[in-house]
C-alpha cells in the first residue's frame, strides 16, 4: 500500500460556501475529531482572501500533522506552501503542474487528479498523479457540476485498474462510508457530512471510526 494512503482515509473538502458555521473552526474541529486531510475549494473568493484562508488552514493542518491540498489552484498551492493540489480534467494538466512544482523546487508537491472516465484515470496515472479522487460515487448535492452517479461498481473497476491510492467522493456519510472501502477505495472525501452538521469534530470522529473498520474488515 502506498505511504500516501493513511493520509487519505477522511479526506475533508473544505468549502466555505458549504460550511453551517465559520470554515476554519468548521475545520479545525475536524481535524480535532481525525480528519486525515483537507482540500480547500473556494470557487467565489477572490485571490488574496483565497490565499489569506489557506495560510490559515495550512497552518492547522500542520499543527495536526495533516495532508493539506487546495483544489484547481496551482498558484495558491504554492503561495501558501501546501503539501499538494487536487486538478480536474478541465484544469492544468498534470505534467505541467509536476513541472512548475520542480521549478518553484517542490518536487514532493503532491498532485491529485478528478478523472471523469477510465482512460482518463489510466492516463493520469502514467503521468505521476499521485492519487485520484473518483466519483460521484452517490449522488450530491455539494458540487453541482458533479455529473451523474458513478455508483459502487465504476467506483471497484477504477480502483483495481490502478496501483495508486484512490479515494471516493460524493454523496458520502457515515451510512454508506464502508461501502466505498469495501469497493477499493482507501479512503472518503467528504463536505455535507462534516460542513453541514452540528458537531463537525463528532461527524469527523465518527467517519474515521467507520473507515478503519471498514479497512480493518477488508484486509
Amino acid at each position: 500500500m502506498s505511504s500516501l494512503a493513511p493520509r487519505l482515509a477522511v479526506y475533508l473538502v473544505a468549502d466555505p460556501d458549504l460550511a453551517r458555521v465559520d470554515l476554519p473552526l468548521a475545520v479545525h474541529q475536524a481535524l480535532d475529531g481525525g480528519c486525515t486531510a483537507v482540500q480547500l475549494r473556494a470557487k467565489h473568493l477572490t485571490d488574496r482572501a483565497m490565499l489569506t484562508l489557506a495560510r490559515n488552514i495550512r497552518e492547522m493542518c500542520r499543527a495536526y500533522k495533516t495532508l493539506f491540498v487546495v483544489n484547481d489552484r496551482l498558484d495558491i498551492a504554492l503561495a501558501c506552501g501546501a503539501d499538494g493540489v487536487h486538478l480536474g480534467v478541465d484544469d492544468l494538466p498534470v505534467a505541467d503542474a509536476r513541472r512548475v512544482g520542480q521549478q518553484a523546487g517542490r518536487p514532493d508537491l503532491i498532485i491529485g487528479y478528478s478523472p471523469e472516465t477510465d482512460e482518463q484515470a489510466a492516463i493520469a496515472a502514467s503521468e505521476g498523479v499521485d492519487y485520484l479522487g473518483v466519483g460521484p460515487v452517490f449522488g450530491t448535492a455539494s458540487k453541482p457540476d458533479a455529473g451523474e452517479a458513478i455508483g459502487l461498481e465504476t467506483l471497484r473497476r477504477r480502483a483495481a485498474k490502478t496501483t495508486i491510492p484512490v479515494i471516493g467522493i460524493g454523496g458520502i456519510e457515515t451510512r454508506n462510508a464502508a461501502s466505498v472501502i469495501g469497493a477499493g477505495a482507501v479512503g472518503v472525501a467528504v463536505v455535507g457530512a462534516i460542513l453541514r452538521t452540528d458537531d463537525p469534530r463528532n461527524a469527523a470522529r465518527t467517519l474515521v471510526e467507520t473507515v478503519s473498520s471498514a479497512e480493518a474488515q477488508r484486509w
